[in-house]
């Protein structure tokens, strides 16, 4: 059995590969200043973190393992969401990467892990919002700096999650009990053709069936929504197979715009993990 660090990586690998996956960088399509090749970069840096999750290392520090050694290359951010999925789930996969063990490593983080989050700011860039004003003191973007307002208020990593929902679908992932990526690797398994069609196949159907979190962020929620409802045409007229030439031309529309539903791939990240884990997709 393939050794769970080993399937998240594959995980990232595939993601990026999958294409057309509108917005995102694919293996036919680059952003100005990210390309695919740092995905690939990023994918492997995140190695060393990975594994730490694997041999049961707490998930804080992993990720935070994780975050720095994708960052090394100079693209700048990549994988930051994809990493605060699959983390968890790979010190899950230890076990048995059921939701309910899932919840339970959840529940079991720290404050430690919570401190280990913020300073794994401090290793790349990531676009979050302006947090209220009664929450500047825990703004992801102080780093390390707002350790001590985490600590004098004794908040672990899910609880920080918790207090990042609604807004941040990454953050509902946690709170749901992962309930996108079970789903996501339901449709993997389901699907037919080749993985990586498979792959631009789901990302299509999270895609229509929930607004981005991150071009809401970006873009507004207006934009997000008519990003969802135009997936949602494509994907009812099963357009991955059918009509191929609209999707690719809707992906290179959001590009051209800068729109980027990077959420959204994320999910499918996290999907393609538990497919794999679960040997409901081999390559």
């Amino acid at each position: 059995m393939t050794e769970p660090d080993r399937n998240a990586e594959l995980a990232l690998l595939l993601e990026v590969a999958g294409t057309p996956k509108p917005g995102n960088v694919d293996r036919h399509r680059d952003l100005d200043d990210l390309r695919f090749e740092h995905f690939l970069a990023g994918a492997v840096g995140a190695r060393d973190g990975l594994d730490l999750a694997a041999s049961g290392a707490a998930v804080g520090p992993a990720f935070e393992r994780a975050v720095e050694g994708m960052a090394a290359q100079k693209g700048g951010n990549t994988q930051f969401g994809a990493l605060l999925l699959l983390v968890p789930l790979v010190r899950a996969a230890r076990d048995d990467l059921s939701q309910p063990v899932v919840e339970s490593v959840l529940e079991g983080t720290t404050v430690s892990d919570a401190a280990a989050f913020y300073r794994s700011f401090e290793h790349v860039d990531v676009f979050v919002s302006e947090p209220p004003e009664t929450m500047e003191p825990l703004d992801v973007r102080r780093g390390a700096d707002a350790i001590p307002a985490l600590e004098d208020r004794g908040l672990t990593l899910l609880d920080v999650m918790d207090r990042s929902v609604p807004g941040d679908d990454v953050a509902r992932e946690w709170v749901t009990g992962f309930d996108r990526s079970f789903t996501a690797a339901e449709r993997l398994a389901a699907a037919d053709g080749p993985i990586l069609e498979r792959t631009a196949s789901v990302f299509l159907s999270l895609l229509a069936e929930r607004p981005d979190t991150l071009v809401a962020k970006r873009s507004g929620e207006a934009v997000a929504a008519e990003v969802t409802e135009r997936a949602a045409e494509l994907h009812e007229r099963d357009a991955v197979e059918t009509d191929r030439e609209a999707v690719e031309a809707f992906a290179d529309e959001l590009v051209d715009r800068g729109i980027n539903p990077g959420t959204t791939a994320d999910v499918t990240a996290a999907g393609l993990f538990i497919a794999l884990e679960h040997e409901t997709i081999t390559l």
